[in-house]
């Protein structure tokens, strides 16, 4: 389906670069989307950025230069495809968008409506950007990957490694409101332990530590470790703090863990990869929308609170590369959010 613009303004990159490289992220006019039957066209109001966009700009040269970064999005419908049924012009959403498709740091962005949810009414575009990617994570490690149901985790533990970045932040808050789950999450900073204490953990541990020994000293043995980051480090202790038919999932990369170990206590182990279901358009990929649609409702009810730390400004190849800088440098506390052209 044509649309009856040509050009807009979007942030591209042309090579797989280190943000510090010159022309690393640029400003540059791409050509607006051409929407498919089940796509809207959206206004983008507002971005985040999360580890997902520095690794693939680090490391993949797109096919099509420049190519377009960007997952979160909030903003407008200005059109919809010939099957949509979720949506209308007009409409405000938010998403997560899809790892195959050109990304949200442009004015215009064409994004499947069955991964789309209606905006939070009380939080701004940018303030909803910071959510989609970081909840649709958290959301599918409780539900999908733990098999966990609403209620369930009654004299259980959950430890969050990880629990002052953008998932961590989400899923303390998923886990206490959701899940009777006693709640352990790391933090090794002033900054960060008070932060996962306003996201309501129950007992705070510094990753910088061993995990296992301060564990023990809790006389705790957690059924379910979520590790966001820093897996091969931390795997060992994992293991040996884990209680027997425990179940580890993780969401980064590590390259070497010894997977045998976890054999003596029956565990399971799970990757989380919430791009999964757009990226081979799953039966139920309609999923994303449905959870979407919760955390929106959720928050405007009260019950979550919104994870953003940082509005950094307009979007420009400037804000983004300060943006990406931030992330890179593994401070990041919540989420760091830009907003409009």
């Amino acid at each position: 389906m044509k649309n009856e613009f040509r050009k807009m303004k979007a942030v591209g990159y042309n090579s797989a670069c280190k943000i510090t490289d010159p022309e690393t992220l640029i400003n540059f006019e791409a050509e607006e989307p051409t929407i498919g039957s089940n796509d809207l066209l959206v206004q983008v109001k507002g971005i985040s950025v999360n580890p997902v966009d520095t690794k693939v700009r680090s490391r993949m040269t797109p096919d099509n230069k420049p190519g377009i970064l960007g997952y979160d999005a909030a903003g407008i419908v200005k059109q919809t495809g010939n099957n949509v049924s979720k949506f209308k012009v007009g409409d405000e959403v938010f998403y997560a968008g899809d790892i195959t498709r050109p990304g949200t740091n442009a004015e215009l962005h064409a994004v499947d409506e069955r991964i789309a949810g209606i905006k939070p009414k009380s939080l701004s575009f940018a303030e909803a950007a910071g959510l989609p990617l970081t909840s649709i994570t958290a959301w599918e490690i409780l539900f999908d990957s733990l098999a966990l149901n609403k209620g369930d985790g009654k004299g259980e533990h959950i430890l969050i490694i990880g629990g002052a970045g953008g998932v961590g932040s989400i899923l303390i808050q998923l886990a206490k409101k959701l899940t009777k789950l006693t709640v352990i999450a790391t933090a090794s900073r002033p900054e960060t332990t008070k932060w996962v204490k306003k996201m309501g953990a129950d007992y705070i541990v510094d990753h910088h530590k061993s995990l296992s020994d301060q564990i023990k000293t809790l006389n705790i043995e957690p059924r379910y470790v979520v590790s966001l980051n820093k897996t091969e480090q931390h795997f060992a202790s994992i293991v040996e703090l884990i209680k027997p038919r425990g179940h580890i999932v993780l969401i980064d990369d590590p390259q070497n863990l010894d997977i045998n170990s976890i054999k003596p206590k029956a565990l399971s182990f799970s990757w989380e990869f919430m791009f999964t279901r757009s990226m081979f358009n799953t039966n139920d990929i309609e999923k994303q929308s449905e959870l979407l649609n919760s955390i929106s409702e959720l928050i405007d009810n009260g019950t979550l609170m919104s994870t953003v730390t940082n509005n950094i400004g307009k979007i420009s190849a400037e804000t983004l590369i300060k943006a990406h800088q931030l992330q890179e440098s593994g401070t990041v506390i919540g989420k760091n959010v830009l907003y409009g052209y």
